[in-house]
């Protein structure tokens, strides 16, 4: 099938959310798509009540013969396991707003190409975004990693852990799946075991390791939750400035409704960046088609900054660089937000490994040796460490705006300056790259020229040439809308930065060139996720 022109739209006239058309009105569903055809037995779900009916819904359960499992006072929600009864109980219940499976959340990386190296050769991730700049390195920020925990090493220091997979408070750090080690290795690892050559983009950086993946790399959304909103409540003691999300599951509702997509947005407004990893099904992992529409939940949310994939060859230079084939591409399903918001390195990145890990263990092909010959590194592939080389430069960023001027940029400001300093990539189009291609130098450099006045927005220029030099190489940034437009700055109400189409249609298809998107709007279909969702853990 071919589709002529850049994006196709077709819409199929059925009432969603109480849009108007010419089919009978219908309630709609306060259930997410994978509970309208429930399996039996019992289920795990996330109820969000109404306001002030928390309490109410949790004892109508309890009168039912159903316990609690958590509640989060952050969104108003409880998680409980549940029957299909009990589900058409909740449906009318006027004291719930909605009901959404307590859903898996798998991590967004696997094997990159290459390994078993015989020594630390320096990486070309610094060099390529433009870094060091300005002397920064992270100093004193705080970054949250949630995640699969971490495996302390020389090149980890300042590190709180606490693990959300079992009630065991006070244990020490570990990883047994091997993921969050890496994600946090490419955010602030200091380089010590390979003499500088894999450094974190910011090196001196705090973290905060919240673990909520097993050793499979696979986590319940009501445990992500809990570590978002325990991130959010003791935001002052933890230092808490942004939180990495280098994983999701494919998304099941609007955002409005979705849990997970919400306490995202409450993070947000309660002062904490949230940089999110867009998932790793850009293509159909058996044909090797590119497909639309693969934006994993929570890198939905309007308010996070969505990461896809760059393969920037291992080169310093910008002109090669390339979307990953397998980077998850907009728009969302159901609220057709235009993300990613941009790309960044993704492909071969090299970082710490949790030796012993299921990750060690299981891809010998992908371990790289440090100083030594001691294979102490992996070298992965996916959204995931994208999303971590961005939470890096969200840390300079912070950094920035802290040492010159006293004061942290907010999320806001964080997310419009990386959104307007990206460099475009000639070919992809928005729903693939976002604004463009992550440029850390630039970034830093527009933040430190606005200061806190400029940071709230406004229709002027930034007073500053919109280039970067890397490697002797000159590059226009995207400068995408007009500095402090809503389709750059947003402000996190619900729809502000919907670009494509109208959000209470149900059926939508997309289209470039020879490609299209399969499936529909009403739940995650196999045509969609296709197998095993290109090595996704």
């Amino acid at each position: 099938m071919r589709v002529s022109g850049a994006v196709l739209f077709v819409s199929i006239f059925i009432s969603v959310g109480g849009a108007s058309t010419g089919y009978a009105q219908q309630a709609p569903s306060k259930l997410d798509s994978a509970l309208q055809h429930p399996p039996a037995g019992v289920i795990r779900v996330i109820i969000t009540a109404n306001a002030g009916q928390s309490d109410n819904v949790a004892n109508r359960l309890r009168q039912r013969g159903r316990a609690i499992s958590k509640r989060f006072s952050v969104i108003n929600a409880l998680s409980a396991d549940v029957t299909a009864d009990d589900l058409a109980f909740l449906q009318a219940d006027s004291a719930v707003a909605s009901v959404a499976l307590d859903a898996v959340v798998a991590s967004s990386g696997a094997a990159g190409a290459g390994g078993n190296n015989a020594g630390a050769n320096a990486s070309t991730l610094l060099p390529t975004l433009g870094l060091p700049a300005q002397g920064l390195t992270g100093k004193g920020v705080g970054v949250v990693v949630i995640d699969s925990g971490l495996e302390p090493n020389g090149d980890f220091s300042s590190v709180s852990f606490y693990d959300f997979t079992a009630d065991q408070p006070g244990a020490p750090p570990y990883d047994d799946y091997g993921h969050g080690t890496h994600v946090a290795g490419l955010i602030a690892s200091k380089g010590a075991l390979s003499q500088g050559a894999y450094a974190g983009v910011a090196p001196k950086a705090r973290l905060i390791s919240l673990k909520v993946l097993d050793a499979q790399g696979r986590g319940a959304t009501s445990t992500v939750i809990g570590a978002i909103e325990f991130a959010i409540t003791n935001r002052q003691s933890l230092g808490a400035d942004i939180i990495n999300l280098s994983l999701g599951h494919p998304i099941l509702e609007r955002g409005e409704t979705d849990p997970l997509v919400q306490v995202v947005e409450a993070a947000v407004r309660a002062g904490i960046v949230v940089v999110v990893a867009a998932g790793n099904v850009g293509r159909n992992v058996v044909t090797g088609v590119s497909g639309y529409g693969g934006i994993l939940s929570p890198a939905n949310a309007p308010s996070a900054i969505t990461v896809g994939a760059l393969d920037s060859r291992e080169t310093t230079t910008r002109g090669d660089d390339a979307v990953a084939p397998f980077s998850s591409r907009g728009p969302t399903w159901y609220d057709a937000l235009t993300k990613p918001d941009l790309v960044a390195p993704g492909q071969a990145l090299v970082s710490d490994a949790a030796i012993a890990s299921t990750l060690y263990t299981q891809l010998p092909q992908a371990q790289v040796a440090g100083n030594g010959g001691i294979a102490r590194f992996l070298r992965l592939n996916g959204t995931s460490m994208s999303a971590a080389v961005t939470s890096g430069v969200a840390a300079l960023m912070v950094e920035a705006g802290r040492s010159a001027f006293g004061v942290s940029p907010a999320p806001a400001t964080i997310k419009a300056a990386l959104a307007y300093t990206a460099l475009p990539l000639h070919g992809p189009d928005a729903l693939t790259q976002g604004h463009g291609a992550l440029n850390a130098s630039g970034a830093i450099a527009l933040t430190l020229a606005l200061g806190p006045a400029g940071w709230q927005g406004g229709s002027s220029a930034p007073p500053l040439a919109p280039l970067t030099t890397i490697g002797g190489e000159t590059w226009s940034w995207g400068q995408a809308g007009d500095w402090g437009d809503t389709v750059v700055w947003g402000n996190g109400d619900w729809g502000d930065t919907v670009v494509w189409g109208n959000v209470d249609t149900d059926t939508v298809v997309w289209g470039n060139e020879e490609t299209v998107v399969w499936g529909n709007l009403d739940g995650w279909g196999d045509t969609v996720v296709w197998g095993n969702t290109n090595g996704v853990r």
